[in-house]
């Protein structure tokens, strides 16, 4: 070969290679691929198992899942595992066709590979520049499991094809499914179809029917993800019932029992497993399968340094404990999730998802703070619309008039009609109470929580503003806007218990986001660190309108009428905003607040959406859960205060808190809503020559004209004189 090459390329020209010298150059290329292909299966077939040894191997070292101190452990991935070995025959023809139909259906016709699964996963190889793990049969996973482990190497894809070819050489396939099914990871320590169904349905492998025999054949690809007492239960569904029609289109089960099968929604055993924290702890695993693989968290020995602040995690355990079952007599609450966080550096310091996180039967493992859409925020949806407005220039000083509104322009003002002569609903809200309180200030509106001020400021703020001024303090849940009206400040969009108490955190640390995290440092088996936290500042809101609203929201006098002096956002001594929410019917009840070093949330309601009782409000439910809570939390922190805003002063007309104007003739006083003397984008420009060009002012300033006795509405769109600005 070398002097064929040198043949070719000698010389200032290349050669064109005859026939036979191409032959030859194939012919080497055969021979020396035929001996090191050979060398390796004499490797292999030195160092191969016997199929008991593979079904007995012991499995690596255990993930341990740490709280941010490193000593307290909230879970040992494979403390205890748990195995049992189960004869081929007592295995049911159920779950080995459901595994055929979920991993490898041509199991019995290949030879340990399959080459279409190869081809298939080397082409995503070179797409995404990687290395994936697809296109693995049944026997190549047993080698993966028992074998090779997980490392992502061209040659360890080698070792695994070279080894399966020899597996299938040595062991019939009936031995090798056998060896996969006694030895293949369920999540939860359990290891083989025995001690799974044992795990997950307190049966003996024998005695499962084809739901449940779909469901644990639905585990293996993803335990972690999959697993029954995790995050993903509605996915779990999903792929069992995609397991059920490929069985059907195999010929394995017939119509009628795949109609049952879908239709049977599977009962899982009330875990038994030692966790702490365990919303928190699925939502590490979740993470660590995700970005390190399902394998490698399940046997890597990896050591998780989380952010959990163990003693804060038993407050938080207790104050929801406490406080749902009181809530469920008094309210009809049968559910509360809390999230508490540092603001400065977005650690996750407690989190309860619910209740009871093993009451499967009642949807325990489901974590209000991040699963689903998530719920309606009510109120405390409020401060976004407040702080985008402070911005733009209001001042907190600024006038609005608490009067039954009509909010759709093409309904009349007197706000009786249901719906306009385009069908489209009219839209007039009203306060929690009925009670509409005239002029008010933003102070005063937000801090007493009024909601038509509230949907006033954010017409003045601009829904688009508000939006992304909410997206940009860290709610992820607001991907429709065209969806949301003038009702979003009242809760009228979902929202994430955890985003909501990591956006309000925002204000807390001058306008300073930092986004929530879980994870402190993970370590490899050998105290390698492949990831540790850094902080990710990011200026979110200018600190002026952060100190104003950190003001506003801690000042108890303001909202002492509504809540009485000593209600449970307050703690003499202590500097600590905070706001109510409810939504419409009484569905969701809410309180977030905040000092320096702490942020809580907490939720009440109904996982089905159920109304509370119509006592169930944010402060009565909500209230004190969270009070309990951050009483105990701010006692573990060293006192600190709010950096203070600078005074914010105007001398235009509504802006200044005065909600008259006198004529310097001497005329009458005129009483009119804030849209007569200010450009809503930009409030401290001159009054507006024509503010009936606003499609909102006809309707906020009739009731005021109404109120205070003004000649009709068209002898009145312009005053008797300009007012001054």
């Amino acid at each position: 070969m070398p002097s064929f090459v040198g043949r070719v390329f000698r010389g200032s020209k290349l050669k064109k290679p005859s026939l036979k010298q191409i032959g030859m150059f194939a012919l080497w290329i055969i021979v020396i691929s035929a001996i090191l292909f050979f060398g390796l299966l004499i490797y292999v077939q030195r160092t191969l198992p016997d199929p008991n040894s593979i079904a007995d191997r012991k499995v690596s070292e255990s993930t341990k899942i740490y709280d941010r101190t490193g000593q307290v452990l909230l879970y040992d991935i494979h403390g205890e595992e748990k195995r049992t070995i189960v004869p081929w025959e007592q295995i049911p023809t159920n779950l080995k066709n459901a595994t055929l139909a979920a991993e490898d259906s041509g199991f019995y016709s290949h030879g340990g590979f399959d080459l279409k699964g190869i081809l298939r996963s080397f082409l995503s190889d070179i797409k995404t520049f990687g290395l994936s793990q697809g296109g693995s049969t049944i026997t190549q996973q047993l080698v993966k499991q028992t074998l090779l482990g997980n490392e992502k190497t061209a040659l360890r894809k080698v070792r695994e094809l070279v080894l399966s070819i020899e597996l299938e050489r040595k062991f019939s396939k009936d031995q090798i499914f056998w060896m996969y099914l006694n030895q293949i990871p369920y999540g939860s320590n359990t290891y083989g179809i025995e001690a799974a169904a044992k795990a997950f349905f307190n049966k003996n492998a024998s005695q499962l029917n084809l739901n449940e025999a779909a469901t644990l054949s639905a585990l293996p690809q993803a335990p972690s993800y999959y697993s029954p007492y995790g995050n993903h239960v509605d996915g779990l569904i999903i792929r069992k019932n995609s397991i059920l029609t490929n069985m059907k289109k195999l010929g394995f089960i017939s119509e009628t029992d795949y109609k049952q099968a879908v239709a049977e929604k599977p009962v899982f055993h009330s875990s038994t497993e030692s966790i702490t924290a365990p919303h928190f702890v699925i939502m590490v695993k979740d993470y660590l399968a995700n970005k390190y693989g399902e394998s490698a968290i399940e046997s890597g020995g990896f050591n998780v340094i989380t952010t959990l602040d163990a003693a804060l995690q038993d407050y938080a355990e207790a104050a929801v404990t406490k406080y749902a079952t009181i809530n469920k007599t008094k309210y009809k609450a049968s559910n509360a999730a809390l999230v508490a966080v540092s603001p400065k550096n977005g650690d996750v310091l407690a989190l309860v998802g619910s209740v009871n996180y093993f009451d499967i039967a009642n949807q325990g493992n489901f974590n209000v703070t991040i699963d689903g859409p998530g719920r309606q925020p009510g109120s405390s949806f409020k401060p976004f619309a407040y702080a985008v407005a402070f911005q733009k220039g209001y001042p907190d000083s600024t006038t609005i008039f608490d009067f039954k509104t009509e909010f759709n322009p093409s309904c009349s003002p007197d706000g009786n009609q249901l719906v306009d002569q385009y069908g489209l609903a009219c839209y007039h809200p009203r306060n929690y109470d009925g009670i509409f309180r005239g002029p008010v200030t933003l102070r005063q509106a937000l801090d007493q929580s009024l909601n038509i001020p509230s949907v006033k400021t954010l017409y003045l703020a601009g829904i688009p503003e508000t939006i992304s001024l909410a997206q940009q303090m860290g709610i992820t849940t607001l991907t429709q806007p065209e969806r949301y009206g003038l009702s979003l400040v009242l809760g009228g969009a979902e929202v994430h218990p955890i985003d909501l108490v990591s956006a309000y955190s925002v204000f807390a640390n001058d306008g300073i986001r930092n986004p929530w995290r879980i994870i402190q440092r993970v370590e490899d088996a050998n105290g390698n660190v492949l990831e540790e936290a850094q902080n990710q500042p990011q200026r979110a809101l200018d600190a002026q309108t952060a100190r104003l609203m950190n003001n506003i929201l801690s000042d108890n006098s303001a909202r002492a009428a509504v809540f009485g002096y000593n209600n449970s956002l307050y703690f003499p001594g202590y500097e600590v905003g905070a706001k109510t929410g409810t939504t419409q019917d009484n569905r969701d009840g809410w309180v977030v607040g905040f000092s320096p070093s702490v942020a809580t949330v907490v939720w009440t309601g109904n996982n089905n959406n159920q109304s509370m009782t119509a006592a169930g409000a944010g402060i009565s439910a909500a209230g004190p859960m969270w009070h309990e809570f951050m009483a105990q939390a701010l006692a573990t922190f060293p006192h600190e205060s709010f950096p203070q805003p600078e005074p914010v002063t105007s001398s235009k007309i509504m802006l200044n808190g005065n909600n008259t104007y006198t004529p310097p003739d001497g005329g009458p006083t005129q009483y009119h809503e804030i849209l007569y003397y200010v450009d809503r984008n930009d409030p401290l420009s001159p009054m507006p020559s024509n503010p009936g060009n606003d499609p909102q002012f006809i309707n906020w300033d009739w009731p005021v004209l109404q109120t205070y006795g003004e000649p009709p509405y068209e002898n009145s769109l312009s005053p008797t004189s300009t007012p001054q600005p």
